[in-house]
């Protein structure tokens, strides 16, 4: 981890606006002819441990505490949701939102195959099959022209992934879900801070779900959120996060006792957890600024590889206000990029491919059911390259990496 004094901090848990931030530059550290830069450089303040030993010494050290609380207010004015559920991780939001959903088995969830097993296995677990879609060339999102194919008198939800905090083609998806009477569950693992159309993402969906895994902008090491956006499942999505129990309405003094009155399990985070969350979401702005610089180097620098038809720089929408989650490549074939890799390997840097699709996973053949050939699925998989990217990371890393880059593809072409 890095470690960046935080600007603006108020200790008494106020909100850091962004308009409060003086803009930023990469910052400048001395280096050898060759570095070794991790492929995640998380950022921290020098608040996470403040608020931990203020949560240890609270008396109150289990879900649900004063930072669960602050963590839960910030996404709800954020979002423009009806209610945030902190919850361990995005998998358990996830798996919360299939409860919600009543999904029962033989329905259906349409969703991309270009997506983390999550999306697939919350659904899974009910007994329902994923059908998978192909994804845009452009965003890697989800391909709205393909989902009305793909709906049967079994579908029951829509799953769309908004891939690297770019947000999907939500207004065709909701008029879809509406013309055929469907759940929206958003998987906005990788999207947090990011809008469509003026519009938050995570608040289009009747339900969202949020990561604050380490590899994510914001940070817990692991941690999530369910965001709930339809008031009918405020009651219930309480219950199924508090292991199937009405123990909230308990701790409000709504009843005398608390029972098991549905299914549910055990999703709520230490408020350990969420006082580490607490520190980065105090400084969120910041740490979002910070790794917008670095996404905006590298676009930046790789305008002449993509002019040459060297790489494919990712694409953004003018309508999309994105959060610089992940900085990919698209090069010409498996060849190129698994010599690429090996080459940047050399040189102390540390990139990586992405997902391998599920529809032709072991599990996803199993489990899943496949609409059309999903070539583009297919292509990105093999050609997509992530380099290195985080809020950490120092000038100096971003130059040696992009360099390395140049070279190898320039001498390569």
């Amino acid at each position: 981890m890095v470690f960046i004094p935080p600007r603006n901090v108020s200790h008494s848990h106020g909100r850091v606006l962004g308009s409060n931030l003086a803009p930023v530059s990469l910052p400048q550290v001395s280096g050898e002819s060759q570095l070794t830069v991790p492929f995640n450089k998380v950022l921290t303040t020098n608040l996470e441990l403040e608020y931990i030993r203020e949560a240890m010494t609270s008396g109150r050290t289990s879900g649900d505490g004063q930072f669960t609380k602050l963590c839960k207010a910030w996404l709800e004015e954020q979002t423009g949701c009806e209610s945030a559920l902190i919850t361990h991780s995005c998998t358990a939001a996830l798996e919360m939102a299939a409860i919600l959903a009543d999904v029962k088995p033989g329905d259906e969830v349409i969703m991309p195959s270009y997506t983390f097993v999550s999306t697939a296995n919350a659904f899974v677990l009910r007994g329902a099959v994923p059908v998978f879609i192909d994804i845009r060339p452009d965003t890697f999102n989800l391909d709205e022209s393909k989902i009305v194919d793909a709906i049967t008198a079994k579908t029951k939800a829509i799953a769309p992934v908004h891939y690297a905090g770019v947000s999907c083609e939500m207004d065709a998806i909701q008029a879809i879900a509406h013309d055929h009477n469907l759940l929206i569950i958003e998987d906005a693992a990788q999207a947090i801070s990011t809008q469509y159309k003026g519009r938050p993402v995570g608040g289009m969906g009747h339900m969202s779900a949020l990561s604050f895994h380490e590899t994510k902008n914001i940070v817990s090491g692991e941690g999530g959120a369910l965001l709930i956006n339809d008031p009918q499942l405020l009651e219930r999505a309480e219950i199924i996060r508090e292991k199937g129990t009405n123990r909230s309405k308990f701790f409000r003094g709504e009843v005398d006792k608390y029972t098991w009155v549905d299914v549910g399990s055990s999703y709520l985070p230490s408020d350990i957890i969420a006082a580490f969350l607490w520190a980065q979401l105090e400084q969120s702005d910041y740490i979002l600024q910070r790794r917008l610089e670095v996404w905006n180097y590298y676009h930046e620098k790789f305008v002449d590889l993509e002019t040459l038809g060297l790489v494919r720089r990712p694409m953004i929408p003018a309508h999309c206000q994105h959060n610089g989650h992940i900085y990919s490549l698209l090069v010409k074939d498996l060849a190129t990029r698994t010599a690429l890799m090996a080459d940047l390997k050399s040189k102390g840097i540390q990139s990586t491919f992405h997902y391998v699709p599920l529809h032709s996973s072991p599990a996803g053949l199993k489990y899943g059911r496949t609409v059309d050939s999903l070539d583009v699925t297919n292509r990105v998989s093999e050609c997509l390259i992530r380099l290195p990217l985080g809020s950490g990371m120092t000038h100096l890393e971003a130059d040696y990496v992009s360099n390395a880059v140049i070279e190898f593809m320039t001498k390569h072409s």
